[in-house]
């Protein structure tokens, strides 16, 4: 958050200091070619106190704690919060930095944080058992590692996952890259996300449909972004903007749209990809992260606009008649100077060596248990039967994912990224890094992953939580 107060104060300076010395006699100053200060004010992102001075640490505290948000106007909902806010506070700092999170667990349930994307050692990973228990009621934990990636990443919980995130617990989490060229834009963080609400401002129950529930996925009836149901943005026509997305959502997908508008997606989960890639519609699944330009621009003769929510069909009818919502609205408060064009953006992206790759075949399944239960799994074994992936340390592995029913999965893996080789036999674009993927409906899927020094026990999962605590996850024992 300090670095989006310097952003805006900056923005601020700009704007006066480009009319110093003018008179009431003058014309009329330069117009701005960047967002007025205040212009994201309505998505502004909670915020924790970094209690050491040493520019290289960012150590903060963080309460899992049950509170008291407006999100249905005249109507308090208690949800489960990091610090009392939704979402919880923005954590930032810059590649290198040691991140140190004194964590108190105030729920009536044990707990975990789950750092969602980032290359930590095996025991800061969040996950109960592995090596350490869950976090009881009343008991801490400290977290502490370093950052060694710039990209946008988030965290929640990893205990009853699809409740505990559902009902409020996840964060955004940036790590900025201080050689990153200038000129991309006024930057938002933008915490994607939905939540299941009654009329009387209460939380749905987190099984509501049972088995119907789990097998679409259970989602909210509002979207929400940062907390906030269909916030305005007080932009300039045609300023740059840079959005960095995160889909916290435990099962919704988000495709964006906006008239007269495109998206320039220059990286997601593991930072800058080689090069940028415009698209009309920004897809993001659940658990991924998109880095993306536009430049907001209204109809002719109107004054606003809104980035509307598209139905994606992830199977089994999930798009059918279901009308577009607005999920952002912008407010357009004058025109802009035409943008500067964007400095040169490339990364050089080796790709994983695959010739001598260990091959690992999966499928994505889904059967009745022993209890007449839906019980979906690894190829026919839901998690708690399920037999470990071995991985020599150093190995490189190239994973074969098969998606075997009529839903697409989200699919992703703990603790180290991953280059995607094809997706039904395409290759991607655009080579990246990523930790989570979209497996689609009867398709099929090949990543290359190289196992690193980080021995452990590694998760890997459906990111619509309801499937991965319906039995689809497994863990790779990288020794």
């Amino acid at each position: 958050m300090r670095f989006e107060k310097l952003a805006l104060v900056a923005s601020a300076l700009s704007a006066v200091l480009s009319c110093a010395g003018c008179s009431s006699a003058d014309a009329d100053p330069k117009p701005l070619d960047h967002e007025p200060a205040g212009w994201a004010d309505e998505v502004v992102l909670p915020t924790v106190e970094d209690l050491d001075s040493d520019p290289n640490i960012l150590e903060v505290n963080i309460e899992a704690q049950v509170s008291s948000v407006e999100i249905v106007k005249g109507k308090p909902t208690e949800l489960w919060t990091y610090n009392g806010g939704l979402p919880g506070p923005l954590l930032r700092a810059k590649v290198g930095d040691r991140l140190v999170v004194h964590f108190k667990n105030s729920l009536p349930q044990p707990t975990s944080v789950h750092w969602h994307g980032l290359r930590v050692p095996n025991d800061q990973d969040g996950v109960p058992d592995m090596p350490y228990p869950a976090i009881a009621p009343g008991e801490t934990f400290d977290y502490s590692f370093v950052l060694p990636d710039a990209g946008t990443y988030w965290y929640h919980p990893h205990v009853n996952s699809a409740e505990q995130l559902g009902d409020g617990l996840y964060g955004p989490l940036v790590v900025d890259d201080p050689n990153e060229p200038m000129g991309l834009g006024d930057e938002a963080v933008l915490v994607l996300s939905d939540i299941a609400i009654d009329d009387n401002g209460k939380l749905m129950p987190s099984d509501g449909g049972g088995d119907f529930g789990t097998l679409f996925g259970r989602e909210g009836n509002y979207m929400l972004v940062n907390g906030k149901v269909q916030p305005t943005l007080h932009v300039l026509t045609g300023a740059r903007q840079r959005w960095r997305v995160i889909n916290a959502a435990k099962a919704r997908y988000f495709q964006l749209a906006i008239p007269n508008t495109t998206f320039t997606r220059i990286g997601g989960d593991g930072g800058m990809s080689e090069r940028p890639m415009t698209e009309d519609r920004l897809l993001v699944t659940p658990a991924q992260r998109a880095d993306v330009i536009l430049e907001p621009r209204p109809a002719m003769g109107q004054n606003i606009a809104s980035a509307r929510w598209v139905a994606y069909d992830r199977g089994f009818g999930t798009a059918f008649n279901r009308p577009d919502e607005d999920v952002i609205r912008f407010s357009f408060e004058g025109e802009a100077a035409k943008p500067a064009p964007l400095p040169e953006l490339h990364r050089e992206l080796a790709p994983i060596d695959i010739a001598n790759a260990r091959p690992i075949d999966i499928s994505l399944t889904i059967a009745t248990g022993d209890t007449g239960r839906l019980e979906m799994g690894i190829n026919g074994v839901p998690s708690w039967k399920a037999e470990h992936v071995m991985a020599p340390l150093g190995e490189h592995q190239l994973w074969t994912v098969k998606n075997t029913f009529e839903f697409d999965h989200p699919f992703h893996m703990h603790g180290y990224f991953f280059q995607v080789v094809d997706v039904n036999g395409v290759a991607p674009a655009v080579r990246e890094w990523t930790d989570t993927l979209n497996v689609p409906v009867n398709g099929v899927v090949r990543f290359a992953v190289s196992f690193d020094d980080r021995p452990g026990m590694w998760m890997f999962h459906c990111h619509i939580l309801d499937h991965a605590d319906a039995g689809m996850m497994g863990m790779v024992h990288v020794q």
